[in-house]
Parts: structure tokens; C-alpha cells; sequence
């Protein structure tokens, strides 16, 4: 399917303009850019999109307008019959009014839902126009980040990541180059933890996790996202947290205050962290949906569950007060009970799905 670019273009935002940011977008969107005498889609150049409402324009029936905020035409899905009056209406930035008969104008909600399944959030899809960098900056790195996740990434490293990302996206430098640069980071965090350094161990492990996030929302607002950098990063994030706590652990022997039930703390530690990985793993395959999405308590306790940030969390505490192996038997503790309140949701899940088949609180309109 072929997209027509049309109009003036807006500001750029980090670092492109719009064409070139719908250049990018439009083959994940299932369409590529071309002559509007063989457009079945068109769209305006001085406008940002979020990426389900490209998708979801190229669903459309045809005779269908997209129209932003203030009820302007700024996209359309269209055939031989509505190609002329859609591209009078889109390329001139009129409203709504200006329709033909059985044609539907609809805002990006109306068109793409306000439920984003990838990023596990409930918000209104963008589509908006470039006038303002800032503002326009700001809504796409919004509009990348996750709604559930643990409660550093949500509430502390917003805004230093979007200047971090602009930062990058700036001056060239990619998402898969961040990545690495995290790889290197968790090395030597666990390098720090194992010879007893925890409190610049701790500095370094915070600095790999912001970068953490920078890489994803850099991805996602260049339109520069990779099967290999996806998979670097989700297995990086996967694999490395029990190489922390076991560093942690052989840490605190170093400074001669040693575990003494190492064999259990670490077990629980360990094996509670694949157990919940586990039961994440069944969730999805027995009912058909992430159990962080299920209810709005699933979404609230995944900002607190014993994962990395939470636990590091809780380390840091710890090693503030003097007690850094106090703090990894409070980890334990931690996760030991976030295994059993999940084993416990699992276990509800069962029983809801008697009644039918088990939906996000998110979807909800």
C-alpha cells in the first residue's frame, strides 16, 4: 500500500522532519511513501502520528478522514472515487465539514482505540501538529513509554531520559550504541558487588538502568527499533539481575559479614526470580494476556514487584543504614512473597476464566 506525504512541513523532532519520521514509520505500518496518483493513504507532513493510527488509517475503509484535536483533516485513507475531494480537504487543512457524502471523519481514538497493547498503557493514540519542537518532543516520549513497569522507571527517570534521548537522537548516536554501553555497565556493577564496593556498585548499577530506559524510548522516537537491538535488550535485562544478587552476596563474604544460610538466600532469591518469570510465561500462554494487565492491582504491584529496580531499591537502603547483607535476606524475603502474590493471582485468574475470557482493566472504556 502505497502513502502519499502531502503539505508543508512542521518542526522536526528529534532530529527529523515529518516526512522523514512517516518514511520511516509508514513500512511498519504496512504501507511505503509514494506519488499521490497511486496513494491509497494520505497524510500531512506538518503533523506527528502515532504508530497505531498509521496502522489502523491503512485498515480503514476508503472515504475515511483522520482529523486532529481542532477537527482538521490531516490524513485519509482513499480510492479512485475519493482520491480528488480527500486531497482538496487533506492537502488544505480543512475541517470536517468538508466532506462527501458517506465518508466518516474520525479522531485518532475513534480510529485506533486508546489501549496500547506493546507498551501496556491507556492513552489517546498522537496525532498532532508539529508547531512546537518541545511540546511536540515531549508528546513523542510520552508516547513511548511503557504504563506498567516499576516505579523508577515510571515516576523518576522520565524527564532526565528525554533530555538524555534528545541528546542522542541529536548527535547520532543509536539505540543499540546505548545498549552496549549498558552491557558494559552491568559488568562492571557486578564486578563492583563482588569485591564489596556496594555503594559505587550501586551508582553504576542505577546509571545501567537509566540507560535501560534511554535505549527504548531512542528507538521508538527515531523509528529506529531492531529485531537485534530488541533482543539484545530484553536479553540483557532478562539474564543479568541473579549474576547482581550472587556479586551481592559473595560482596558481603569479601568485607567479612558473610551469608551464612548462603545456599537458602540465594535460592530463594534466584529460583523466586525465574518462578515469576515462569508464571508471567503461563499467564500469557493459559489466558491470553500479560498478568501485569489484568486488573489495575496486577499494573500497581508491578511497579513494587521484586524485580531489578524495586530490589535495588531495597539494597540501596540497606547499604545507606551499614547493612548490605541485611539487605540482600530483605530481598529474599521480598521476592519470596511477590511469588507467592502472584502464585495467588494465577490461581484467581483460573477461577475468572470460568466466566469467560480474561481482559486488561485497560481496555475498559
Amino acid at each position: 500500500m502505497i502513502a502519499a506525504i502531502i503539505g508543508p512541513e512542521g518542526q522536526a523532532a528529534f532530529g527529523l522532519s515529518g516526512a522523514a519520521r512517516l518514511a520511516r514509520q509508514l513500512p511498519r505500518a504496512g504501507m511505503r511513501p509514494g506519488d499521490e496518483a497511486e496513494a491509497s493513504v494520505l497524510l500531512r507532513a506538518d503533523h506527528v502520528y502515532g504508530a497505531g493510527v498509521l496502522t489502523a488509517l491503512a485498515q480503514a475503509a476508503p472515504g475515511t478522514v483522520l482529523i486532529d484535536a481542532e477537527g482538521r483533516a490531516v490524513g485519509a485513507r482513499i480510492d479512485d472515487e475519493s482520491r480528488d475531494w480527500a486531497r482538496a480537504l487533506v492537502g488544505g487543512h480543512g475541517a470536517a465539514e468538508g466532506l462527501a457524502p458517506g465518508a466518516r471523519a474520525l479522531t485518532g481514538v475513534e480510529l485506533a482505540g486508546r489501549y496500547d497493547q506493546k507498551l501496556r498503557k491507556k492513552a489517546d493514540p498522537l496525532v498532532m501538529p508539529a508547531r512546537d519542537r518541545v511540546a511536540v518532543e515531549r508528546a513523542l516520549f510520552g508516547a513511548s513509554y511503557k504504563g506498567v513497569t516499576d516505579l523508577v522507571t515510571k515516576h523518576v527517570w522520565p524527564r532526565p531520559a528525554l533530555a538524555v534521548t534528545r541528546f542522542c537522537a541529536l548527535r547520532g548516536i543509536t539505540p543499540n550504541q546505548v545498549t552496549w554501553a549498558s552491557l558494559a555497565l552491568v559488568i562492571l556493577a557486578f564486578w563492583l558487588f563482588w569485591t564489596g564496593q556496594f555503594a559505587l556498585g550501586l551508582v553504576v548499577a542505577w546509571v545501567m538502568t537509566f540507560l535501560d530506559t534511554v535505549d527504548g524510548k531512542l528507538a521508538r522516537v527515531t523509528v529506529t527499533a531492531s529485531k537485534l537491538g530488541d533482543v539484545l535488550d530484553h536479553g540483557i535485562d532478562l539474564i543479568h539481575p541473579p549474576f547482581w544478587w550472587w556479586a551481592w552476596a559473595v560482596g558481603c563474604a569479601a568485607i567479612g559479614d558473610p551469608i551464612e544460610d548462603f545456599a537458602l538466600v540465594m535460592g530463594v532469591i534466584v529460583g523466586g526470580y525465574v518462578a515469576q518469570r515462569l508464571e508471567e510465561g503461563w499467564f500469557i500462554a493459559r489466558y491470553g494476556i500479560e498478568m501485569h494487565i489484568w486488573r489495575r492491582f496486577d499494573s500497581l504491584f508491578r511497579e513494587i514487584t521484586a524485580r531489578r529496580n524495586p530490589n535495588l531499591l531495597i539494597l540501596m537502603a540497606f547499604t545507606i543504614f551499614g547493612a548490605p547483607r541485611e539487605g540482600l535476606i530483605a530481598v529474599a524475603w521480598w521476592t519470596g512473597i511477590c511469588f507467592a502474590v502472584h502464585l495467588v493471582r494465577v490461581a484467581q485468574a483460573e477461577i475468572a476464566r470460568r466466566k469467560g475470557p480474561l481482559t486488561s482493566w485497560m481496555t475498559a472504556a
